[in-house]
């Protein structure tokens, strides 16, 4: 599969998967200086890139690199971005320190990791019934914690 890559800027990055079996390519901050996040503290990163899905059935998401989150405590504040097959402007990582130290992002940084994934692309359809499972209707903790 082709990704086209546009850069916005001649410092920006291509994503780049490390290995051979990466599932994510790293995405990097494209900034002129440090930006440090303080605890609780969020800021949205440029990456200087645009990207052309090839398909509206393929989606590209925003993913936390482990080491970031598990050592600093610093990911996407929304968890996952996700970016749509038809988006073509700039994508940014909003990235929130959630632990109690001061953590700087230097420029040039990997930040967070891009996942291309085929996406389900749903008619939904309203129903006065729906079918039942043995499950039903019961929510979280619903299927017991043994």
């Amino acid at each position: 599969m082709e990704i086209r890559i546009k850069k916005l800027s001649e410092d920006a990055r291509v994503p780049f998967r490390a290995t051979a079996g990466s599932a994510g390519a790293d995405l990097y901050a494209l900034t002129d200086e440090p930006v440090t996040l303080e605890p609780g503290g969020s800021f949205t990163f440029p990456t200087g890139i645009a990207i052309e899905l090839p398909s509206p059935d393929l989606a590209a998401f925003v993913f936390a690199r482990s080491g970031l989150a598990c050592r600093h405590g610093i990911s996407p504040a929304n968890c996952v971005g996700v970016i749509d097959s038809d988006y073509r402007g700039e994508i940014k990582v909003c990235l929130v320190n959630n632990y109690n130290e001061a953590f700087t992002v230097e420029p040039g940084e990997r930040i967070a990791q891009l996942v291309v994934m085929k996406v389900g692309l749903p008619v939904f359809t309203v129903s006065e019934e729906i079918s039942d499972t043995e499950r039903g209707a019961g929510g979280f903790g619903s299927t017991g914690s043994k």
